[in-house]
């Protein structure tokens, strides 16, 4: 009897101390994750009933905002001054569908919630209230951005290369978040079903194509093979390949032919500024699989970007292992095509490497966080993310973008004074389809002497007949020039149609 007496103790004892553990762990460990959470009931009922923290672009403009309701359930609504503009950052806070983008990101801090002691009576008597939080993004770029857009699918990524803030990042299509926050649940779904459906390049408004989605980057790629040559076998960026329009590569009966059928050949000095597919080609395979990758990985690919927002899409780098086994993917892997794919965030981050002298800051939409007094409650510092390069070889491959401006493939489209330093793409999108498309790129810094900005510029899905000079090209000198207007304190123009100069 009491050999049973003692084992129901035992029993209760453990259970009891399972009682405790999860206690423990609702009221500590998951407290904070659990009072977020959106399937709390308080969270849903806070929606309804509680404002939400101002969300404000780096010129103190609004982006997002609570405001009062006349009547009804909801007390306050969110609205969104700047619609589609800043869709795709702010994201949206639904009574239905939940929180996405920067109200995602920084829900706890827009929530009410309990602010920081700073005294023995506020340590007694907690204060709860929301924070504001301030972004880096530039409106006026933003809006350039979406003017030379002009209605295109597209995606456009500008930043500070020195401390990685996004000064602008717009991509068609786009969507007013606006809907999403209504009170009334039949104009909630509608727009919510509205945004799934695809237009006729395959594309939904909620898929932002500036980090959401990956693309053939296309001879952008080249300043990554470039580096590694220069990094890794520097006997190869001296080695002159011959001027062809075509070469075989191993283990594959189809040519690899320059764009248009030209020819051009030589050393990695005079291959860049003209974008020589063959040479490059050629230079991929004399580097070999694990110099490629390694050089690759360094500039980010294969890593998700820090950048702080939901949903950021991983740039892809074939691994070794698949390279051997498959050498033509290394040949068209050097020039941008094959299994490469690239955000337009990535392509951005790569040229950033290059103005930075080969380090690649954090990027962050973050500029600060205040409480409702104004009082400064965490400011964004630059964090280093990557080191893609040295400092050498990032001198030499700018060298060889400014190249590119003055005598290659984007001569004739930027103002001399600017000292822009570039690199175009034009990937084609399938190597069989006789409905070719190209998706043209362009990325560029300036001024080459002492970058301020760093952009780059997709159009995807475009005639056969374009390049990414032809038609990134315009797109990229008004962005230039409005990022270094901008710079300077100077009003940036904000048309479709023409930039100064």
């Amino acid at each position: 009897m009491e050999k049973r007496i003692r084992i129901l103790g035992l029993i209760i004892v453990v259970l009891l101390g399972a009682i405790l553990v999860q206690a423990a762990n609702i009221q500590f460990w998951r407290a904070k994750s659990l009072a977020t959470n959106p399937n709390n009931p308080r969270v849903f009922e806070a929606r309804l009933t509680q404002s939400r923290g101002q969300i404000l672009a780096a010129d103190g403009s609004i982006l997002a905002q609570s405001l009062p309701t006349p009547k009804g359930v909801y007390k306050y609504q969110r609205v969104y001054p700047q619609g589609a503009l800043m869709g795709q950052i702010t994201g949206f806070a639904s009574p239905i569908f939940g929180t996405w983008g920067i109200e995602a990101q920084y829900n706890s801090q827009l929530l009410t919630h309990q602010q920081p002691a700073n005294s023995l009576s506020q340590v007694l008597n907690p204060t709860t209230s929301t924070d504001s939080v301030t972004l880096t993004i530039q409106p006026s770029l933003q809006q350039l951005a979406a003017s030379q857009l002009a209605g295109r699918d597209g995606a456009i990524v500008a930043l500070d290369p020195n401390t990685g803030a996004v000064k602008a990042m717009y991509s068609n299509p786009t969507y007013d978040p606006t809907p999403l926050a209504s009170p009334s649940s039949t104009i909630e779904k509608a727009a919510w079903a509205s945004f799934q459906v695809k237009n006729a390049n395959g594309f939904q408004p909620l898929s932002a194509l500036a980090f959401q989605r990956t693309f053939p980057p296309g001879s952008t790629f080249k300043i990554v093979t470039a580096t590694a040559a220069y990094d890794l076998r520097p006997d190869l960026v001296v080695k002159s390949y011959p001027s062809v329009s075509s070469i075989s590569i191993p283990n594959t009966n189809l040519p690899l032919q320059n764009f248009g059928g030209g020819t051009c050949g030589g050393t990695v000095a005079e291959m860049l500024p003209p974008s020589c597919d063959t040479g490059f080609a050629q230079l991929g395979l004399d580097l070999g699989a694990f110099d490629m990758v390694q050089t690759a990985q360094a500039f980010g690919f294969n890593a998700q970007p820090p950048l702080d927002i939901p949903g950021v899409a991983t740039s892809v780098f074939p691994s070794t292992d698949q390279l051997k086994t498959n050498v033509p993917f290394l040949a068209y892997g050097a020039i941008g095509q094959g299994n490469v794919a690239a955000t337009t965030l990535q392509n951005a981050l790569d040229a950033a490497a290059i103005a930075n002298n080969g380090k690649i800051m954090a990027p962050t939409l973050l500029q600060s966080i205040r409480d409702q007094q104004g009082n400064l409650i965490k400011k964004s510092s630059p964090v280093l993310w990557k080191t893609a390069t040295s400092p050498q070889t990032a001198q030499s491959v700018s060298q060889l973008m400014q190249q590119v401006v003055t005598q290659g493939t984007a001569s004739g489209i930027f103002n001399p004074a600017d000292k822009v330093a570039a690199k175009t793409g034009t990937a084609q999108t399938s190597a069989t389809n006789v409905n070719e498309k190209t998706d043209d790129w362009m990325i560029a810094f300036a001024p080459a002497d002492h970058p301020v900005i760093a952009i780059a510029v997709l159009l995807p899905f475009q005639a056969l007949s374009g390049t990414g000079a032809a038609v990134a090209g315009p797109v990229m000198k008004c962005m230039i020039e409005g990022a270094l207007a901008q710079a300077m304190g100077q009003p940036v123009i904000n048309t479709s149609t023409t930039c100064s100069g």
